[in-house]
């Protein structure tokens, strides 16, 4: 009988040790996966991830089109002023329409338009 419980042990022994051999993988196997989550979420949600870099791309583009509006005003602005130096003929202009001034002798008449 001795034979038989050395056996026995031999076995008990081997399937506790593949039990053993089978927890460790699936601890190996869930830290790996939590690692991985964890790159997952940093690469995705982190500061430098990849949602920051959408939202920053985006408030670039907002920034530019800002930049580009404001040098086109300021190219308008400019060029009033560039009439306003010299132009004699656009300050009649918009004295005329703007202000509703008239040369000596003129009269001015206002103009009612209908409203269909």
């Amino acid at each position: 009988m001795s034979g038989f419980r050395k056996m026995k042990q031999k076995n008990q022994k081997r399937i506790l040790q593949k039990q053993i051999d089978e927890t460790q993988k699936k601890l190996v196997r869930g830290v790996l996966a939590l690692i991985g989550i964890v790159m997952i979420a940093t690469f995705l949600f982190g500061d430098h991830g990849l949602f920051q870099l959408i939202k920053l791309k985006k408030e670039k583009k907002d920034i530019q089109k800002h930049i580009t509006k404001s040098r086109e005003e300021r190219e308008l602005l400019i060029s009033e002023k560039h009439k306003l130096e010299n132009d004699l003929e656009y300050i009649e202009k918009l004295a005329r329409e703007k202000y509703r001034m008239a040369k000596p002798g003129e009269k001015v008449f206002k103009v009612i338009e209908k409203k269909d």
